[in-house]
């Protein structure tokens, strides 16, 4: 499964990418591959890390079109949208992003994740709240693994949050799965 999560500097894309490649690959026993990529800039610029997640060793570690598509920026949208798989799962951040017509090419969720990690103190969980809802519409990793790989990652002082965040995003995940 081929996996493009993108957006600007600063949202935590990359971490996004390191947490679900270290949940498919220590807790999913998965084999998986993480290769990034952003402009000069370390804030603002674009963004992206590009994930292949495979029950098989991943001979070849770069996307040839992405399964799933998360698009945290329009400019990332703009950018990475063409690219998506015919029936390719696109995610948006509602606020942030405002799609085109698809034509029911793709699946298509959305989820105002910076909104909701304001409201839980700091947009700085909108990679977190955004990471629980893709893995609850994906169903890309178990939920446990995620949890287990973002308390390997993230230090002690800033798991809390971080795991409530997350599961705010897990739990819209799910009541949009149900109604699609």
């Amino acid at each position: 499964m081929e996996i493009k999560l993108s957006g600007f500097g600063g949202q935590g894309i990359i971490m996004m990418g390191m947490v679900l490649g270290r949940a498919a690959t220590l807790y999913d026993n998965k084999y998986a591959t993480l290769t990034q990529s952003f402009g000069p800039e370390a804030r603002g610029g674009a963004c992206s890390a590009q994930l292949i997640i495979s029950e098989e060793r991943v001979l070849y570690p770069y996307l040839t079109a992405p399964d799933i598509l998360v698009a945290m920026s329009q400019e990332a949208y703009e950018k990475f949208e063409p690219t998506l798989k015919d029936g390719g799962i696109l995610i948006w951040e509602e606020n942030l992003v405002r799609p085109h017509n698809h034509f029911g090419r793709v699946k298509e969720f959305t989820i105002p994740a910076t909104r909701i990690a304001e409201g839980l103190g700091n947009r700085m969980f909108a990679n977190m709240v955004m990471l629980g809802f893709v893995v609850a519409v994906t169903g890309v990793v178990p939920k446990e693994a995620l949890i287990k790989a973002v308390q390997d990652t993230l230090p002690a002082r800033l798991l809390e949050k971080n795991l409530v965040a997350l599961e705010k995003g897990y739990e819209l995940g799910q009541e949009k799965k149900k109604s699609v």
